[in-house]
């Protein structure tokens, strides 16, 4: 498994090209071989791909806009073959897909691009948040999802805390979506008086020995991303301890 940083940590420093550039040089130097790009500020592929080959990154993933996953499949594939990149992620279900009036809607409008996806030789890849384990009439919305597509229309980039935020286990849920979890979103969970914030990788409270042990048993998982939505302090700091605790646990 590769170690990456999802871009999204640092989206404050990536609106220009400049700072695109000077931010992976930072993450580079940390340590970190691949990144998920997310949240970032116009690039051209082919300069994006340029800069990571020079710094020895990887492209992982990537989240994109509804809009261009439906209207610019084409367009999008072909970016994702520039930039050596196999898996295509959607961030999050749009709001009216999260109601019992509308969810079954999101099925019918996404497969025709999940299949283009896959047709082309890459993978179409959700990530959850919390929401995804509220029940819509009896069963949970992430059962829904896996039920609504094929392993190979579809894989879960499972993203620890949102998990844990949901109340649910972390590792029955690595467990069950084995067949599906090509990328992980690490992110670990600390407290502050009454409210969970987010905090390094194994820095807050989560068991990530256990956590790491089922993403290994499960043995699909190609590339382990650190993230950081929040961070008190630098985040370039914040994927530096990550890194370093991962690091003394043998991943890099």
């Amino acid at each position: 498994m590769k170690l990456g940083a999802q871009l999204y940590t640092v989206r404050s420093y990536l609106q220009t090209e400049a700072d695109i550039r000077r931010s992976l040089e930072r993450i580079a130097k940390i340590g970190y071989t691949s990144i998920q790009v997310s949240a970032m500020g116009s690039i051209a592929p082919e300069t994006l791909r340029s800069v990571c080959d020079e710094l020895g990154l990887t492209i992982a993933l990537t989240h994109v806009s509804a809009d261009r996953l439906l209207n610019d499949t084409e367009a999008l594939i072909r970016e994702h073959d520039i930039l050596g990149c196999k898996y295509i992620g959607l961030g999050a279900l749009a709001e009216k897909y999260r109601t019992a009036e509308w969810y079954e809607y999101f099925a019918r409008d996404f497969r025709e691009a999940a299949a283009a996806i896959a047709d082309a030789g890459k993978l179409f890849m959700y990530h959850n948040h919390n929401f995804e384990w509220q029940k819509i009439g009896c069963k949970r919305l992430i059962e829904r999802l896996v039920e609504d597509f094929s392993p190979q229309e579809m894989g879960i980039t499972l993203d620890t805390y949102w998990v844990q935020a949901a109340g649910a286990d972390v590792c029955e849920w690595i467990a069950k979506l084995a067949d599906r979890i090509h990328c992980v979103h690490l992110k670990d969970m600390d407290v502050r008086g009454m409210e969970p914030v987010m905090a390094p990788v194994m820095a807050g409270n989560m068991n990530f020995p256990a956590i790491l042990e089922a993403i290994e048993k499960a043995g699909t998982t190609e590339y382990l991303l650190v993230e950081q939505d929040t961070c008190e302090g630098s985040p370039f700091d914040c994927l530096d301890t990550s890194y370093r605790n991962l690091a003394a646990h043998g991943y890099r």
